[in-house]
């Protein structure tokens, strides 16, 4: 009699849980018939989620997303009556309708205890929400023009990951969707606004594929590389930005300086010079060729690119340095007893070009100041010199 008495107490106690989840979801559907307040459907769903018994039920999870989507339709159709809404509540909505899809469609894909698969809600859920898709990269356009570049981030990223969700296999959108690449590049951008390398590098093979973005994404990449500490993948896309875009001020810039800073001089030279093949007549490469050669010692080969970049403007401040280093330094590699002649001619070749710097940066009295007081001196030039010497001094 006890146990019968037990045995009874058992189920009557199993019940109540099960009644109060019939309840709950019964009503729920009858909030969604009604078409009135889906906010609190939803809340009926999310309190039996709480529960981690009921957290395989699937009717739970579907109607969730009825009563999500339910409130997206009721922003979207005010919005098409250009009534006033809450935009971030709107893109918001929308991310969770897939969400919830997503965790429904996951819990769909698990055998049952025959080890068969029943996909009862993917069709109609996944032919519904690629209609609306479009709106999770809205959503991240609308946070990006804010601003606000982490929620920007996951709604691209949202936009993305639908193309690897099994709920979307048949649409293939890695292949099907040409926004992807721009998805991914605006993913790309918002990761490397925050300062996140690793974000930032986690888009970038479907970032690659927006043509008309990609000199950004090399550049975002690189920094994404520098800022890991990975100085060879640095140096790799640097390379890769330079060939795609020589004439870009953020590559050959970088890409020289990254040699130059290990004295690895040769491999500058080597820049510059597939630099001057694409444009022979570039301000920027000739000056850099001369600046590599001054470095190496080559002052007759520097002077030569120096003069030809002067030639195309004379007011090239930091050739018209380079020039008159040069002939300082050839100047100073011979024997003034036994060469006087040439080298007197070395410093007044040097002078016009130091004067010319002078004027062009007068600040900065510590490039142009020793070298003019070095050239009056041995030519001299007691009235320039006395000048210099002052400057100096002071």
């Amino acid at each position: 009699m006890c146990f019968r008495i037990l045995l009874t107490l058992l189920c009557l106690s199993l019940a109540v849980p099960c009644m109060a989840q019939r309840k709950q979801i019964g009503d729920a559907r009858t909030i969604l018939k009604s078409g009135k307040n889906p906010e609190q459907a939803e809340k009926l769903m999310t309190d039996l989620l709480k529960d981690s018994a009921n957290r395989e039920n699937t009717r739970i999870y579907q109607i969730w997303f009825q009563a999500v989507v339910k409130q997206y339709e009721a922003v979207n159709e005010k919005m098409y009556m250009k009534q006033a809404v809450d935009t971030a509540k709107f893109f918001g909505l929308a991310r969770r309708m897939f969400a919830v899809a997503e965790q429904l469609d996951s819990l769909e894909m698990q055998p049952d205890k025959k080890g068969k698969v029943n996909l009862q809600y993917r069709n109609q859920n996944a032919q519904l929400l690629d209609i609306y898709r479009p709106n999770l990269f809205f959503g991240g356009t609308y946070h990006l023009r804010k601003g606000q570049f982490m929620p920007a981030f996951e709604f691209f990223e949202a936009y993305l990951d639908c193309a690897r969700q099994p709920l979307f296999l048949n649409y293939n959108y890695e292949e099907a969707d040409d926004r992807m690449g721009e998805a991914a590049y605006w993913a790309t951008y918002c990761a490397y606004r925050m300062g996140d390398p690793v974000l930032t590098l986690r888009h970038e093979a479907e970032a690659r594929r927006d043509p008309a973005k990609f000199e950004f994404t090399l550049q975002y990449i690189a920094e994404s590389w520098k800022q890991l500490g990975d100085d060879s993948m640095y140096v790799a896309i640097l390379w890769e930005g330079f060939r795609e875009y020589p004439a870009s001020d953020y590559f050959f810039p970088r890409l020289m300086d990254s040699y130059t800073k290990r004295g690895n001089l040769e491999q500058a030279l080597a820049v510059v010079d597939e630099a001057l093949e694409v444009d022979s007549l570039s301000e920027l490469f000739l000056f850099a060729k001369s600046t590599v050669l001054l470095n190496m010692g080559r002052y007759e080969e520097s002077l030569e690119y120096s003069l030809r970049l002067i030639a195309l403007n004379e007011d090239a401040a930091d050739a018209q340095y380079n020039a008159g280093t040069a002939y300082l330094n050839l100047a100073l590699a011979m024997d003034a007893r036994k060469n006087r002649k040439q080298v007197r001619k070395l410093y007044q070749q040097a002078m016009p070009h130091m004067e010319a710097y002078r004027r062009l940066a007068p600040a900065d009295k510590g490039k142009w100041g020793p070298a003019l007081y070095r050239i009056y001196f041995n030519l001299n030039m007691g009235k320039q010199f006395e000048e210099i010497d002052q400057i100096l001094k002071k």
